[in-house]
């Protein structure tokens, strides 16, 4: 371990991987990383227990890449160890930025997760209902495990972050502008997201003629024309409310902007922005829309929550569904 290089740390909470895999997708620039960096904790790639990171002093770790939302006790639990231990975390990737896809739970409370997934499930056989407890007792001892929360949270919701990568997962070429940053000592001021300002329709080749649409469409259901803009084909694109830093990689093979990379620097949410954004293209040319009319536009809408909020639902004004007591 030389004294002279930064320490870094990789960890992974509620999250599917693919920041893992993102990291690795930075190739040869992984070299410099090397160069300029040990990595003390990793423990997808590496031998290392929790109880090593303990040991560690406080801020003994320069920089912490943490993915994934906050889902049970032992991520939060962890969360906290290596704020404690770290003297930069960044909050890598949708899921720990804004909760992603994991964050749609909040749509339920734990114990209707897990009466469905053990109980409920087509595929499942568990005539006894067994649910997981987080402690039970064994001839050996008490078998713990971490408790499952009733709300998703993001990283910053659960402890102090300094930095935001976006995207899922982020782009190589974020990471490697982030890479670039820390080895040259130049980050920005704490709290900045580590992405472009401009929304992904800025870096989008398709051509906007502001169109009113009458009809909204879901992704199966039309083969758009390739050069115009995918919102005024009725094809719903966050791009309008969606930072920018991906390229508009989706856009260039026909599909459209989800939000992966969170709502642009003058935006509340990303949701609230697309929201904003399609009331005013939804409409007839030369028409004014009744209360009825805009009603009957907006149903067409199939799954409002997961369209805009797919990645946001915890970071956003909403955050969860409010559940009966």
């Amino acid at each position: 371990m030389s004294k002279n290089k930064l320490k870094i740390a990789f960890y992974w909470a509620a999250s599917c991987g693919g920041c893992e895999i993102a990291v690795l997708d930075i190739n040869e620039k992984i070299l410099e990383v090397v160069q300029i960096a040990d990595i003390v904790f990793w423990p997808v790639a590496m031998d290392i227990k929790y109880k090593d990171v303990q040991a560690m002093e406080d801020k003994y770790i320069d920089i912490t890449f943490f993915n994934g939302s906050i889902r049970n006790s032992e991520q939060e639990e962890m969360a906290k160890l290596l704020r404690q231990k770290s003297k930069t975390l960044v909050a890598f990737g949708s899921c720990a930025h804004e909760g992603c896809v994991p964050g749609l739970a909040n749509l339920h409370d734990s114990k209707e997760i897990l009466d469905y997934v053990y109980t409920k499930e087509k595929s499942v056989v568990n005539p006894e209902g067994t649910i997981p407890q987080t402690e039970t007792q064994v001839k050996e001892g008490t078998l713990d495990i971490p408790r499952f929360y009733d709300t998703v949270k993001t990283l910053a919701q659960t402890v102090d972050v300094d930095y935001y990568i976006p995207g899922c997962p982020p782009p190589v070429k974020l990471i490697a502008e982030a890479v670039d940053a820390i080895a040259a000592g130049k980050l920005p001021p704490k709290g900045s997201v580590l992405a472009p300002l401009k929304a992904v329709c800025d870096e989008c080749p398709r051509k906007r003629e502001n169109k009113k649409i009458n009809k909204i469409y879901r992704v199966h259901e039309k083969v758009p024309e390739p050069e115009k803009c995918l919102l005024e084909q009725g094809i719903i694109c966050m791009g309008i409310a969606t930072r920018s830093g991906c390229g508009a990689q989706c856009l260039q093979v026909d599909m459209p902007c989800t939000g992966c990379q969170g709502p642009g620097p003058n935006m509340p949410e990303t949701g609230a922005g697309m929201i904003t954004a399609l009331a005013a293209i939804l409409g007839y040319d030369e028409k004014n829309l009744s209360p009825e009319d805009v009603e009957k536009l907006m149903s067409q809408i199939k799954d409002p929550v997961g369209t805009f909020y797919m990645y946001s639902l915890p970071a956003s004004i909403l955050r969860r569904k409010v559940m009966k007591k």
